[in-house]
C-alpha cells in the first residue's frame, strides 16, 4: 500500500467535520464516483473513553461462526450502523474505503466486518485502514470470519502504546495486515501515538 495514499487518507481522516450519534460516534462519508469513502473520528471526549475502557468481550451477534469482540466499541458501532446500512443500500456502489484513527480505528475494524457481510459483491474492492488502532477482537477467530479482514490494514507506528491495548495476554488480538512505520527509539509510547507523529511517519 502505498505511503501516499496512506497520508492523503490519514490527513482526510483528520480533517473531517464529523457527525455524531447518540453513543458518540464520530462519523462521516464522502462519495467519490462509485467509490464511497467512510471515516471514524479518534476519541473525543469523555464518553469515548469510558467506551475504550469497557473492555469485557461480548459476542458480536447470534451468527454462524460465534465471534466475539470489545464491548465498548460494539456498541459505539451499533449506534452507527444503521446510517452505514443505508448508504450501502445505494446499489450503484463500486467500491468502499473505510478509514479511522485510534478509537474510530476500531470502529473502522467493525465497520470493515459488515460491509464484507453484508454487501460480498464488494468484497474485493473493499478496503479498510486503521491508523493507530486498538484490539477489537478476542479469542481465536473461526478462518472463515478471520479472513473478513483480509483487506483490511492496522496502521501502527513503532512504539505505540494503544496498538498494543487490551493487551494481547487477555485474548485480544488484531485482524487484517499489520504495517508498521517509524522507529521505535524516536518516541516514547504515548508520543508514538500523537497524529502529528504519525504524519511524521507516513
Amino acid at each position: 500500500m502505498k505511503r501516499s495514499m496512506l497520508y492523503r487518507l490519514f490527513r482526510e481522516c483528520l480533517g473531517r467535520n464529523y457527525k455524531h450519534t447518540e453513543e458518540d460516534a464520530g462519523w462521516d462519508f464522502a462519495r467519490r464516483g462509485s467509490t464511497l469513502i467512510l471515516y471514524f473520528e479518534k476519541s473525543n471526549g469523555q464518553r469515548d473513553w469510558l467506551s475504550n475502557l469497557n473492555f469485557h468481550a461480548v459476542a458480536y451477534r447470534d451468527m454462524e461462526p460465534p465471534w466475539q469482540c470489545h464491548a465498548g466499541f460494539l456498541k459505539v458501532w451499533k449506534s452507527v450502523r444503521p446510517h452505514v446500512a443505508a448508504l450501502l443500500a445505494d446499489p450503484t456502489l463500486r467500491r468502499v474505503v473505510v478509514v479511522g484513527y485510534s478509537h474510530g480505528a476500531a470502529l473502522a475494524v467493525l465497520c470493515h466486518e459488515f460491509i464484507d457481510w453484508s454487501r460480498p459483491d464488494l468484497r474485493e474492492t473493499l478496503v479498510g485502514i486503521g491508523f493507530g488502532c486498538p484490539r477489537v477482537l478476542y479469542g481465536d477467530l473461526p478462518p472463515e470470519v478471520a479472513a473478513r479482514w483480509e483487506h483490511f490494514y492496522v496502521i501502527r507506528n513503532s512504539g505505540d502504546l494503544v496498538t498494543h491495548l487490551p493487551p494481547r495476554v487477555l485474548g485480544y488480538t488484531h485482524v487484517g495486515n499489520l504495517i508498521e512505520v517509524g522507529s521505535e527509539a524516536r518516541y516514547n509510547a504515548i508520543d508514538a501515538h500523537r497524529p502529528e507523529s504519525y504524519l511524521k511517519e507516513l
